[in-house]
């Protein structure tokens, strides 16, 4: 059977609109609750960049007292797709009690200089947030963000609209959710907008370092248990002009402790018409309760499939995290350390905590093999617009990296983030292929055995990023910042040293990603 990408979108829009469920929900990047939402909750903050929301109230202005639920019942691995119970954040346009309407203005303004280039680079983003909750059961977010900017690398993450030879280039960055919840088990999304899962600052599953994409979501939650199913509709340029091609994945968050988690994720990338067959959005892909890879077996397919699984355990002020991911592999040659292209797998390990009221920490490790999420086209890899879903080197690297977050106290002002990573990765020698650029095809590989991390022409690479920032308009969560990034690179006989200073002013509602 066969589903065009219209048709499903329309199906999408047609659900959202039609069932509202019984819950103010809110989906907002970096910030999360323990708990599932009740009328009642409390706000924590997640690591990443974007967040910090300190108190969360009804649009009432009552105050919200923090929703107890145990332990088992908590899940934190996916984001943005991340539920806040009327969190008090822009412009509000309504007095209604239970139908409000804010407006949140957005910022993303920088001038960065490149000492090495002496080159002067620069941001100029505007844009907006529209949300809303028109009525009790659901949750609506329209908007935003429109930059000029000189550098592809201070706009990481944004589409390009411009043509590639443009010295000045216009960047976009929608971000925009329609939400709704039937029960305290389902809850719908559908949007423009992007995902992330797992508990690491990078993920080996989905990340949010690439761009955004149209996709539909279902999440239930039951016992011990969450799951989610993805339906996200890329596209790549190929041979200049824009092809379309389909990931679905699902992911089972499972709470087998108090204190333990354990995690199941599966994707499958398919492209809706090949030289012999417009196969559109296959149903056998929509079905959310079935294993990819047997299905791609029967239907005798090239469709790339990836399979993960991920532990969590969480002890007082500590966790340790890790994933598994697998592309391909056979036991036998792994077994027998032959190198062989084809046992494409990576790992990520990691272990973050609070030291004190004012020191928090992370130091996480990641690696992948070479070839890993590659295939034979640009429409079977696991990537969208040139840029990976998974870890933003794609394959062929190995990582550690460590961050500490320092503020004087709860509800801080000024606020400093120190980040380093270091590691090694392969590039491509002159035409031949050795597993480092996902986007090149497999079948142009140098050797079939003896592959390993760093072939090819071995980089070396030491990253650091210091950030202090201070708050200007609590509305927005607009602050102003200054930082100072350094980025050392040696291949063979080359090194180069950078220094990459900036300053600026931007909303902390998203993740800026520029330390890789």
């Amino acid at each position: 059977m066969i589903i065009n990408r219209t048709t499903l979108v329309f199906l999408f829009v047609c659900l959202a609109l039609s069932v509202w469920g019984q819950t103010d929900v809110g989906y907002l990047n970096g910030v999360y609750i323990y708990g599932p939402t009740s009328g009642k909750c409390a706000v924590y903050n997640s690591s990443n960049d974007s967040s910090r929301i300190e108190k969360a109230a009804h649009s009432s202005k009552k105050e919200v007292t923090p929703f107890t639920d145990p332990a088992y019942k908590r899940h934190y691995d996916i984001r943005p797709s991340i539920r806040l119970n009327n969190v008090k954040l822009g412009f509000a346009l309504s007095k209604h009690p239970h139908k409000s309407i804010n407006l949140i203005p957005l910022v993303d303004l920088g001038v960065q200089y490149n000492a090495s280039l002496n080159q002067l680079n620069h941001r100029n983003g505007l844009g907006f947030l529209l949300e809303s909750r028109p009525v009790k059961k659901g949750y609506v977010r329209i908007g935003g963000l429109v930059n000029f900017s000189n550098a592809e690398s201070l706009n990481p993450g944004n589409i390009n609209l411009t043509d590639i030879e443009a010295s000045q280039k216009l960047w976009v960055m929608p971000m925009t959710r329609l939400a709704y919840t039937p029960n305290e088990v389902f809850c719908f999304q559908a949007g423009y907008d992007r995902n992330f899962i797992g508990s690491g600052r990078r993920s080996l599953f989905l990340s949010d370092y690439g761009k955004p994409m149209p996709f539909g979501q279902m999440r239930a939650k039951f016992w011990h248990m969450e799951y989610s199913v993805n339906y996200q509709f890329l596209s790549e340029n190929v041979n200049g002009q824009r092809q379309s091609k389909y990931v679905t994945n699902h992911h089972l968050s499972w709470n087998i402790l108090p204190w333990l988690n354990f995690g199941v994720f599966e994707a499958v990338v398919f492209q809706p018409k090949d030289t012999l067959l417009n196969r559109g959005y296959d149903v056998e892909y929509l079905n959310p309760f079935v294993f990819y890879r047997p299905q791609e077996y029967s239907m005798g397919s090239s469709d790339n499939v990836i399979i993960g699984a991920s532990i969590n355990a969480r002890i007082k002020n500590t966790t340790v995290y890790s994933q598994v991911v697998l592309d391909e592999f056979l036991l036998s040659e792994i077994r027998a350390r032959s190198g062989w292209w084809a046992n494409k797998f990576g790992a990520q390990l990691g272990i973050m905590g609070i030291l004190s009221d004012k020191l928090s920490y992370r130091i996480e490790g990641n690696l992948v093999r070479p070839f890993t999420f590659s295939h034979l086209t640009p429409l079977q890899v696991y990537g969208h617009r040139g840029s990976a879903l998974a870890h933003t080197y794609g394959s062929n690297f190995a990582e550690i990296l460590t961050e500490l977050n320092w503020s004087k106290n709860r509800n801080p002002k000024l606020k400093i983030r120190f980040f380093a990573s270091f590691g090694v990765r392969g590039t491509n020698v002159d035409s031949l292929n050795y597993g480092s650029d996902i986007y090149e095809s497999y079948i142009n590989r140098p050797n079939d055995f003896g592959n390993y991390i760093g072939q090819g022409i071995k980089q070396t690479f030491f990253i650091t990023n210091t950030r202090a920032s201070y708050p200007i308009l609590k509305e927005g969560r607009i602050r102003a910042f200054a930082e100072l990034q350094t980025q050392y690179i040696k291949m063979d006989e080359f090194q180069k040293l950078s220094f990459l200073p900036m300053i600026g002013i931007r909303s902390y509602l998203w993740n800026d990603y520029r330390n890789y």
